[in-house]
């Protein structure tokens, strides 16, 4: 085995790649921007807690990959951080997001 040198660190994404695909997918089936709605079902049918779909599209929105299309929110880290302070996200904290979640292609 031979061994080759790295070009520099690996960057390994904030977010969860696998959940980016699954959501992804949903959006291009779909053909709209996806709704908190839209996230509950994945969450409920593929059996994953809708904190880890949330914080996934939180942190592609963040990183510019997707955008969150409606007046009632920013997504920013620190809004990230404000609802994850206490731990994972509950529904409470998102009762707020009524827009919809859309990839940046």
């Amino acid at each position: 085995m031979t061994k080759q040198p790295s070009d520099g660190p690996i960057q390994i994404p904030k977010w969860d790649v696998a959940l980016e695909a699954l959501v992804k997918e949903e959006q291009h089936n779909l053909g709209r921007p996806l709704t908190l709605e839209d996230f509950r079902r994945l969450a409920q049918h593929y059996t994953i807690r809708l904190d880890d779909i949330m914080v996934t599209l939180f942190e592609l929105c963040i990183h510019g990959r997707w955008r969150y299309e409606g007046a009632d929110h920013r997504i920013t880290r620190e809004l990230l951080e404000e609802i994850t302070a206490a731990g994972r996200i509950k529904d409470e904290d998102l009762k707020g997001f009524k827009g919809g979640w859309r990839a940046v292609d």
